[in-house]
């Protein structure tokens, strides 16, 4: 964070990637990116967001980068061939992996880091909002953008803060969590995603050895290994006591040890990230009473249980989910005790690699948690770009789960799915968009909304 030259980002359109860039920005830097999405015509409104910043795209050719550019910033997605690698080289700029950049913030603040399966952004914007309306004027880097953040006119995943307490996402997704130095850190969970179970284990020995405090979800069995020295956390125990606990479609209410809170939040899933966000907080001088106030405000993240609209009784929801813990998560939300509903859920897979990784589970995953009544569309799998075996299809996972007893329907282009979404919508209905890595994905979910709008 001690220099204070002209700054490149290499694929600025990536989440931790734009964070980055924009606490630059916010920093004083001057600060230019590229991006091949933006290149290529694609999330174009989030290009022109980011120039709204006072931060200058550049096509991704090199020629952003001059002899003014001190450091050049690339994430593991950037390969060696990339003609910025050598134009970074050319005028002599530091070459910085994103993660080395994130590990300088880390360390120039009281950080407490976020990490976990699943839950990261949302306990990271839950801990931020109880934070700042505490007024501690902390900062945020995230994955998910905070919808408050949003409504100010921000994109959403990076404030700097006026205070000395910055709340971070840490990704495990490329084991670069382990460079961070945090003064708190969390493990949420652990479950199969990008890695294996047992290598994703292995990160989080050493991002808790790099940790001066560590907060563990004691109700995790994943991590048991890792309760030793740690502070835990539960839904009752461990100093925590919930009563009252109701559960909505949109939110949640419970008494926690005496004090009434309202989540603006759906699920049991939420209620457990709320009170990760509540542990950390009442040792960083919240009370419980301005934790409560703080959750009541919490604004939501951006595609976590998002609400697309509403007519005619038929509810759409966007969500992020896209690994079989939050899928499995998100499903149980939709289905509450005593709840008489069919959930219609459109799933796009996002990359081969994940899909064939996680073959077993996600079938596995929608057979346990989609209800008999329930059905299940499925689009061809989310394709990135880049050298991949295209072995596997959407359709492999829909036969399978067909097989094993529920309604599933394979479309190869998500276009066709209106109107089978349409021709099905019916009263009491809730459909859910579900995906990762596609920004489109949200433009879909307005538009499946707009077609059942005028249905009805």
């Amino acid at each position: 964070m001690g220099t204070t030259g002209k700054i490149h980002f290499t694929g600025i359109g990536g989440s931790g990637m734009s964070a980055l860039s924009q606490m630059a920005a916010m920093a004083g830097r001057g600060v230019t990116g590229s991006d091949r999405d933006f290149d290529n015509g694609k999330n174009l409104v989030f290009k022109e967001a980011l120039e709204r910043l006072g931060i200058k795209i550049f096509r991704q050719d090199g020629s952003g980068i001059d002899a003014a550019t001190e450091e050049v910033v690339v994430s593991t997605a950037i390969e060696e061939a990339n003609p910025e690698i050598s134009a970074a080289k050319s005028v002599g700029a530091r070459l910085l992996h994103r993660s080395e950049l994130l590990a300088s913030y880390v360390d120039g603040y009281k950080t407490v880091a976020v990490g976990g399966t699943s839950g990261k952004s949302t306990v990271v914007g839950m801990l931020f909002t109880i934070l700042e309306e505490a007024g501690f004027g902390p900062g945020v880097i995230t994955g998910g953008p905070l919808v408050a953040l949003r409504e100010r006119g921000l994109i959403g995943n990076a404030w700097r803060g006026t205070g000395g307490i910055l709340v971070i996402e840490a990704d495990e997704s490329d084991g670069t969590i382990a460079k961070y130095h945090p003064t708190a850190g969390l493990i949420l969970n652990i479950s199969k995603d990008h890695k294996d179970v047992e290598e994703i284990k292995a990160i989080f020995r050493q991002f808790a050895k790099n940790v001066k405090k560590l907060y563990v979800n004691a109700d995790d069995p994943e991590l048991a290994g890792f309760r030793d020295g740690a502070e835990l956390f539960g839904k009752n125990d461990f100093g925590f006591k919930i009563e009252n606990l109701r559960l909505g479609m949109f939110n949640s209410s419970f008494r926690l040890n005496g004090v009434d809170f309202i989540l603006p939040a759906p699920g049991l899933y939420n209620i457990e990230n709320a009170l990760a966000a509540v542990r950390v907080a009442l040792d960083l001088g919240v009370t419980l009473a301005g934790c409560a106030g703080g959750l009541k405000k919490f604004r939501g993240i951006h595609r976590r249980f998002e609400l697309a609209g509403e007519a005619g009784g038929i509810t759409v929801v966007d969500d992020y989910a896209h690994n079989p813990a939050k899928i499995s998560a998100v499903l149980g939300a939709l289905h509450p005790p005593k709840a008489d509903r069919r959930v219609i859920v459109i799933y796009q897979p996002h990359g081969y690699s994940p899909t064939r990784h996680l073959r077993r589970e996600l079938a596995a995953t929608f057979v346990k948690d989609l209800a008999a009544r329930d059905i299940l569309l499925m689009p061809e799998i989310y394709y990135a770009g880049g050298t991949v075996a295209r072995d596997i299809s959407s359709k492999d996972l829909v036969e399978e789960i067909s097989a094993r007893g529920r309604t599933a329907f394979y479309f190869k282009q998500r276009g066709e799915i209106l109107g089978k979404a349409i021709e099905l919508a019916a009263p009491g209905d809730i459909f859910i968009v579900m995906g990762a890595r596609d920004w489109t994905l949200s433009d879909f979910a307005k538009e499946l909304f707009a077609e059942i709008k005028k249905k009805v």
